[in-house]
């Protein structure tokens, strides 16, 4: 069955293009799914990143993929297999990849890092031909610390140059690489329409954004659903719904803009000097009410 986002997509369109009884109707059957990055499971690039996501009770983490040669590099057919067993194991979906290297290494000035990204794809094509029902097709490309590329329109000129050497064999292989970054919802359309390329789309992190000063809830109207691949739902120094971030509405703009069937990814939303299972079922527990009612 292909959900309404990716079926919208296929067609070109959006809610604003169908009859209202339609769109009323898909947003009635909307389904999200709820992970979190590995990372602040504490489990970075760890396979035992399942378990913790399991202790907690979330559907899905979002995996690490960094430089080549590391204990759980995805590139190793051995390791993909590792974690396709721990799949099955665990019922634990792998929502997604995360690229947060590029923060270190930037995608816009390090000769190597276009490398990586067109690595992610050939991984996640191989994944899609492997166990396709375990297969991600979302790769976080990360642009924090030294890789952040806001008010820098060079920064930003060279990551279009790169991307454009890469967007297509991710189209053609199901693969989505999703910016996340401190740029305004403008800022990245002027990424995607650079690009040209359905296969570059925007990682919306609710919390980044914000302390932008952005209107995140507007922002994600502004974008849509077809443009936005996967949503980082994060608080810091505080669990979700304890700080700035309104989740009901914020899920109410996602659901207005078209994303009402895609992954929430939990990050940060850890006060310090609390133990991170409990807190992190607080934080499902806050998605799982704003988004579904549950």
């Amino acid at each position: 069955m292909i959900s309404r986002r990716p079926l919208l997509k296929l067609l070109g369109g959006s809610a604003a293009a169908l009859p209202a009884q339609s769109v009323f109707s898909a947003l009635s059957e909307s389904k999200y799914q709820i992970g979190a990055c590995d990372w602040c499971l504490k489990k970075k690039q760890d396979i035992a990143a399942f378990e913790v996501a399991k202790a907690i009770g979330l559907e899905g983490i979002q995996v690490s993929f960094s430089t080549p040669g590391s204990e759980f590099d995805l590139r190793d057919r051995k390791v993909r297999d590792a974690y396709y067993k721990r799949v099955d194991e665990t019922g634990i979906q792998m929502a997604s990849l995360g690229m947060g290297i590029l923060n270190q290494r930037p995608l816009a000035s390090d000769p190597e890092a276009i490398g990586w990204v067109s690595d992610v794809v050939d991984t996640m094509a191989a994944m899609k031909a492997e166990q396709p029902d375990k297969a991600p097709s979302v790769c976080l490309l990360a642009f924090f610390g030294i890789g952040d590329i806001n008010g820098k329109p060079k920064a930003m000129d060279s990551v279009i140059k790169k991307l454009k050497t890469v967007a297509k064999k991710a189209g053609d292989n199901g693969v989505v690489l999703g910016l996340e970054s401190y740029l305004s919802a403008d800022d990245h359309l002027k990424i995607i329409d650079g690009v040209g390329s359905k296969a570059i789309q925007v990682y919306y992190d609710s919390a980044n954004s914000a302390a932008m000063g952005y209107d995140i809830y507007e922002e994600a109207i502004q974008l849509g659903g077809e443009r936005i691949c996967e949503v980082h739902c994060k608080e810091k120094k505080t669990l979700l719904g304890g700080g700035d971030i309104d989740f009901p509405k914020f899920a109410a703009a996602l659901k207005k803009a078209g994303y009402d069937d895609g992954w929430l990814i939990i990050e940060g939303a850890l006060p310090k000097g609390t133990d991170l299972v409990e807190s992190y079922k607080t934080n499902f527990s806050v998605l799982n009410k704003s988004f579904r009612g549950a």
